[in-house]
């Protein structure tokens, strides 16, 4: 019988063992040994599923929030780079051309932090929210220029205009036809200007980008209105000089088709609280009547 030494065995225990125990005590460890290296690898896949979880967990998180809080993606869609100029500043935009006004103010709020609300946009006359960027013809590098106040300052203008709009169409109706009235028949009477802007009866149309012109003013001189946008400013010239007007400062505008050219319109803009401060212009182009007043007053006054 072959004896052997067990070296594994601490010194109080160490002792010759038979070839036979050996064997046996190596099986019982080989049994034990693939017990313990599951148990350590049932840990790590336990800790490598944990963490494989976690990063799942975060990768959808993510995802998810990608999908909640991003936007539709611009990919593959044909885009336009336009500047936004708003209180003297300029801003670079890319943004695609089939996008409405509506999502372009969108945009702009991100810009500037102005609420769509209270935003007055402009690109040849106020910009329509309902019609694409393609529909009104916006190219790469179009200037788009944006007027807009805080809260407080919409307020502040807001109601005093509204109450002299209301007192003026109330006298309005108390009165016959303008253009029947002494003070406007004297220049009506002169008949339809030789150069006056062509018009069309029923249309709607954008401000053109020349200044509107060949019109008369209360006094008979010729007339010509220049819509300054990027100065939020209309500019009425005469062969005397030019005054340049502060849009905010016009309380209404005021109009009414001329009797017998139906195309054409008398119109008034409202610089102070009472009708001495009309300043009436004679044969305006029915086409730009609703432009001028959308431009001069804008839209966000009514919020």
């Amino acid at each position: 019988m072959t004896l052997y030494y067990c070296n594994n065995l601490p010194d109080s225990q160490r002792q010759t063992l038979t070839r036979s125990e050996v064997v046996g005590m190596e099986a019982e460890v080989t049994q034990k040994v693939p017990e313990v290296l599951c148990e350590a690898a049932g840990q790590g896949d336990a800790a490598g599923t944990e963490q494989a979880s976690l990063a799942d967990g975060e990768s959808t998180s993510a995802q998810t929030a990608a999908v909640s809080n991003g936007e539709e993606s611009d990919e593959g869609k044909e885009m336009v780079e336009v500047k936004i100029i708003w209180n003297k500043n300029k801003y670079d935009l890319k943004i695609p051309l089939d996008s409405t006004g509506a999502k372009m103010k969108e945009k702009i709020h991100t810009l500037t932090g102005l609420p769509p609300a209270m935003q007055k946009v402009m690109y040849k006359g106020l910009l329509p929210e309902d019609k694409t960027l393609r529909e009104i013809k916006v190219t790469n590098g179009a200037k788009i220029m944006v007027v807009g106040s805080t809260i407080n300052d919409v307020l502040a203008v807001n109601t005093p205009k509204e109450v002299i709009q209301q007192e003026v169409k109330a006298e309005e109706n108390k009165k016959e036809p303008l253009c029947r009235q002494k003070q406007h028949r004297k220049v009506l009477d002169k008949g339809k200007p030789d150069d006056v802007m062509p018009s069309i009866k029923g249309a709607k149309e954008r401000l053109p980008t020349v200044p509107l012109s060949g019109m008369y003013n209360k006094s008979g001189g010729k007339v010509r209105l220049t819509f300054k946008l990027e100065q939020d400013q209309l500019w009425i010239g005469t062969k005397e000089r030019t005054e340049k007007i502060p849009m905010g400062s016009i309380k209404n505008v005021v109009t009414e088709p001329i009797e017998g050219h139906e195309d054409y319109h008398m119109m008034a803009f409202q610089l102070g609280p009472t009708e001495a401060s009309q300043y009436w212009v004679y044969w305006v182009p029915a086409q730009f009547v609703d432009a001028i007043k959308d431009t001069v007053l804008g839209k966000w006054q009514y919020f």
